[in-house]
């Protein structure tokens, strides 16, 4: 009966595998009785695979907002290691596209390095895309100073909408 149990389990967790894919753990609880275990499978979101180059994602939602042509400044903090950095980023907008951006920061040591590394990768990222297709997650090495940049855009929308 006991071994019936074991191999029901474990064709359980196969199914429960097979079916969460790669993020799935699974945890077998055993009771000193010995009388019966139980699996839970705990699914993990596996991050994505980031490179060293520069990248940007493009939102799987189609948006219909409108936004005002135009210039747009804010700010945007995010945490590192070293504490809380802020970076100022302006926007320029035309027909929903951006077609000018710049990033300043106030970074100290390793964060005013990568923030200079950001600055000078992510016009290729972003200028001449949709301002709803942009979701930055690394650009040229520095991959903390993205979420800066994200949360100013988040902003600048709020400010140019129609």
């Amino acid at each position: 009966m006991q071994d019936n149990k074991a191999k029901l389990i474990g064709l359980v967790v196969i199914a429960l595998l097979a079916i969460g894919g790669t993020g799935a753990v699974v945890v077998l609880n055993k009771q000193d009785s010995g009388q019966s275990s139980e699996a839970t499978t705990t699914e993990q979101q596996t991050p994505a695979t980031e490179t060293d180059s520069a990248t940007s994602n493009s939102s799987t939602t189609a948006t219909t907002d409108t936004y005002k042509d135009g210039e747009y400044s804010a700010d945007g903090t995010y945490r590192t290691p070293g504490g809380n950095e802020t970076i100022s980023v302006d926007i320029t907008l035309k027909d929903n596209t951006v077609t000018a951006v710049s990033v300043e920061g106030n970074g100290t040591g390793d964060s005013a390095e990568y923030q200079a590394m950001f600055k000078q990768g992510i016009a290729s990222q972003v200028v001449g895309k949709k301002i709803d297709e942009l979701n930055v997650s690394r650009v040229s090495g520095s991959s903390l100073t993205s979420t800066g940049f994200n949360n100013a855009l988040d902003t600048i929308k709020q400010q140019a909408q129609a």
